[in-house]
């Protein structure tokens, strides 16, 4: 399996995510959406950035029950209650992601949604990985 981060040169400089990845392998994982559960089904963490870390924690810890790293995730999708609040609080959820899932970055997006499934849920983290 192997992931190519393509970041072409005349798209503006990314920051915490790739513009393309190409993937080869043999099995895909496609992850479910992921919030701030604990494994009693309650939202944990008051804070966006407190959320975004178990959110991404509960996202790796499906990948590596299939058998995947974080190095394996081609796409992530987040989903934000609160795009500006998302955008405050970026450089600290960045380093959630490089603590957590390195510097390997995904394909993303960030969409601003009116809420998610669980109410008190302010973010949300589904993904794609390609693993050999």
């Amino acid at each position: 399996m192997s992931l190519e981060r393509i970041n072409p040169a005349e798209l503006s400089p990314p920051t915490g995510f790739s513009h393309a990845v190409a993937a080869t392998g043999t099995r895909l994982v496609f992850l479910a959406g992921q919030t701030a559960l604990d494994a009693s089904g309650t939202v944990v963490g008051a804070t966006l950035p407190e959320q975004f870390e178990c959110a991404l924690a509960n996202l790796l810890a499906a990948l590596a029950a299939a058998g995947g790293a974080p190095a394996d995730l081609a796409r992530v999708t987040v989903y934000a209650t609160d795009v500006a609040a998302y955008r405050t609080h970026a450089a600290e959820l960045g380093r959630v992601w490089r603590r957590l899932a390195g510097r390997d970055y995904p394909a993303m997006a960030l969409v601003g949604v009116v809420r998610l499934w669980d109410e008190e849920a302010l973010v949300e983290l589904d993904g794609v990985a390609v693993l050999p």
